[in-house]
């Protein structure tokens, strides 16, 4: 009863709290737009912005697309009969998915590509493609032994040749179990991206950053970053929600 009564009381504490920001809110609300709008609007700001939103938007497609391309190459790798490419997409595996991705970035740029005069913008894209393709290698290895071997020993019965049984009976199979895993993959991609100024990326976060110092007052700055950051997420998952119902119908 001593633990119901405690519950209670918290539950009607966090909803006393929740109101009474929402009423200061409200009352607020003509305070927050107009110096939101100066802060943001009438300053320029959102230039700043926009501009880094497309540097995060192209780390983005170019970290998912070199990242399934890494992953199918390291899951074949994981996935040979040959010991030697076991044993090294192992260790690829074992070295890019333990390494933090800020590190392997400040790695590639000051060690690997120092003195070769490529732009960092290249560099970041190699290294999340690098760090997304660790994880979608395990993704794309664990969903293909998910499958039932029978099932291929059936289609090759038919007459399927290996390669057409892997496209027309593996393939769409391991991507239904695949697509929920693959979607959380990308979507922490576009967290990742936030790092990509350690290596002189001028990418949304560092906007963001310079923004709410150049400015004194970061909260504005910073609440649009992370409602950015947000609607990319959800934008992500509306795609392969999209996705899924199209599957459903069809």
């Amino acid at each position: 009863m001593a633990k119901k009564k405690l519950h209670r009381i918290i539950n009607i504490g966090f909803v006393m709290v929740f109101f009474a920001l929402i009423t200061w809110g409200i009352f607020q609300l003509p305070r927050i737009v107009e110096a939101f709008y100066s802060t943001i609007v009438v300053s320029g700001a959102y230039l700043g912005i926009w501009m880094g939103l497309k540097v995060t938007l192209a780390l983005t497609m170019a970290g998912a697309l070199l990242g399934t391309f890494f992953g199918a190459l390291i899951c074949s790798m994981r996935m040979s009969n040959i010991r030697s490419l076991q044993i090294l997409g192992q260790i690829l595996v074992a070295v890019l998915r333990g390494t933090p991705v800020v590190m392997l970035l400040m790695f590639l740029y000051f060690f690997v590509f120092v003195g070769n005069y490529i732009e960092a913008m290249y560099v970041a894209m190699l290294g999340y493609g690098l760090n997304t393709g660790s994880h979608m290698a395990e993704i794309f290895r664990t969903s293909i032994e998910a499958i039932n071997p029978r099932e291929i020993e059936a289609a090759r019965m038919l007459g399927f040749s290996r390669s057409r049984a892997f496209f027309f009976i593996t393939l769409p199979q391991s991507w239904k179990i695949a697509k929920p895993i693959y979607e959380s993959c990308i979507v922490s991609l576009i967290q990742w991206t936030s790092v990509a100024g350690y290596i002189s990326v001028t990418e949304l976060t560092r906007i963001v950053n310079g923004l709410g110092s150049r400015t004194g007052n970061p909260f504005f700055a910073l609440f649009l970053g992370i409602v950015i950051y947000l609607g990319l997420a959800y934008t992500v998952r509306f795609i392969f929600w999209i996705d899924n119902k199209r599957g459903l119908a069809q």
